[in-house]
């Protein structure tokens, strides 16, 4: 369906303060994998099936949506609305490719299955730890096609994460995303947009702030993990991909200032249409029976409707399971690339399952042709730096995981991989890697390149299962 013809209702409710935050080697040798931790060989056994009503309580959302009068005040004091195109147009940032990669990049791709496609940052994102990348969707999520109007557009979510003395509080859980035009596989460029939400009206805005651990871009909205309920208990923001709006301020403030608006220095900004969040108030990562946080999410267009699979996150070290679930997103023509809620706003999980894989960083769903159920994909994170992660494929039934074929370990997916996403017209699985590392915290010392955007058909996935 084209962009186009994408319409929705705006929900009278007021979007809740708490938006804004509180302040407003493509192969590797395959010897290196035989040193993978055990952990990653561990078989988690087949997924587990939810199906308490308490269980599933834990997994509801509340779905709160922005005045549409406050959202066209804003619109219209920064000039209107500025299209996904004429963000690609400006794009001043080049993708490296494969072959221009350090080796340390290429040694932080899958040894198996090997990437179809791989990309790097430019020399300043691919060094700095200020700002982790945790998310990918694309332009084959959000229409069928594979494209937003004549584009073929990949989203990449970052967060600033920088915990040393002296840097600016007000800086920290800000959220951006690199617009990437993939017009040209040969030639990447992307341009940084920033996450904002609307405050005061409409008449000016403030800091979204946000882990970023998932992204999915559906139709017109795009649907971003939210904080993990520090300060606050959203677990989603939603944003309107017709709503890019442009600052006309170069300044390190966010919001309204003399002259206009500012974006922390970016030319764009993405201000939240709306957010979901549990029913049963903040989540809570320390405790498995708890409200779960969002790791991360990816769309599943093989379900019917079309759905949103999240997990949560669990720490690579520890022991507990993690839960993996989905919501349907609703089919009604008012409320494109919204989730299925009732008549008060409630959003249940459809299906819901147990892992015992450990570190869980990203999951997807996809059903074959054919097929009776689904298979889950899920990410494993190493417990350790400079390692491979394991991508198993689960389900009720069983657990198998890609295998490196030299010495049959399975501890050879990307390092230090993040989400997850399916473009279902090319049949690739895209997902990128996170660090800058240096010492063994990642933290001290020169910073090591190991950044790079990927992705690898499906098939081969499920040819290296076993």
């Amino acid at each position: 369906m084209g962009h186009g013809r994408h319409r929705r209702k705006k929900r009278g409710r007021a979007l809740r303060a708490t938006l804004a935050g509180t302040a407003l080697a493509l192969t590797a040798a395959a010897t290196l994998i035989s040193t993978s931790q055990a952990a990653g060989d561990n078989d988690p056994g087949p997924l587990r099936p939810l199906t308490s009503a308490a269980e599933r309580g834990k997994l509801e959302l509340h779905e709160d949506l922005a005045p549409r009068a406050g959202l066209d005040r804003l619109t219209e004091a920064m000039g209107g609305s500025v299209g996904v195109h004429d963000v690609l147009r400006s794009a001043n940032h080049p993708m490296r490719n494969k072959a221009d990669c350090e080796g340390t990049e290429r040694a932080a791709l899958p040894v198996e299955p090997e990437a179809s496609r791989a990309y790097c940052w430019d020399s300043r994102d691919a060094r700095t730890r200020k700002w982790l990348p945790r998310a990918v969707t694309t332009s084959g999520d959000a229409d069928e096609d594979g494209r937003w109007g004549e584009d073929r557009v990949v989203l990449a979510g970052w967060t600033h994460d920088d915990p040393k003395a002296g840097e600016p509080a007000e800086d920290r859980g800000l959220a951006r995303v690199a617009f990437i035009d993939a017009n040209d596989p040969g030639h990447l460029r992307y341009r940084w947009v920033l996450l904002v939400a609307p405050l005061a009206g409409g008449t000016d805005f403030g800091a979204v702030r946000s882990h970023v651990g998932g992204m999915v871009w559906y139709r017109d909205k795009l649907i971003v993990t939210a904080r993990n309920g520090a300060g606050h208990d959203d677990a989603l923001f939603v944003f309107d991909m017709r709503r890019i709006l442009r600052a006309n301020v170069n300044s390190a403030a966010v919001g309204k200032v003399g002259g206009g608006y500012s974006a922390h220095g970016y030319r764009y900004v993405l201000p939240a249409v709306g957010s979901y969040r549990p029913t049963g108030g903040a989540c809570d990562a320390s405790e498995d029976a708890q409200v779960p946080c969002f790791a991360s999410v990816s769309l599943d267009r093989t379900s019917s409707p079309a759905s949103l699979v999240a997990n949560e996150w669990s720490s690579p070290d520890g022991s507990g399971p993690a839960r993996l679930w989905r919501y349907s997103f609703s089919t009604r023509s008012t409320r494109t690339g919204l989730l299925g809620a009732d008549a008060n706003g409630v959003v249940g999980a459809d299906e819901a399952y147990e892992t015992k894989a450990v570190g869980v960083q990203g999951v997807l769903s996809h059903r074959p042709d054919g097929a009776d159920s689904a298979h889950w994909y899920v990410t494993q994170a190493p417990g350790a730096r400079g390692k491979h992660a394991t991508l198993w494929r689960q389900s009720p039934s069983g657990t198998e995981a890609a295998t490196c074929t030299a010495d049959r370990t399975k501890a050879c997916w990307g390092q230090h991989t993040e989400a997850l996403s399916y473009w279902q017209e090319t049949g690739e699985l895209w997902t990128l890697t996170e660090r800058a590392g240096g010492s063994e915290d990642g933290r001290e010392g020169t910073p090591v390149p190991q950044r790079v955007l990927f992705a690898a058909p499906l098939s081969s996935v499920d040819d290296s299962v076993g």
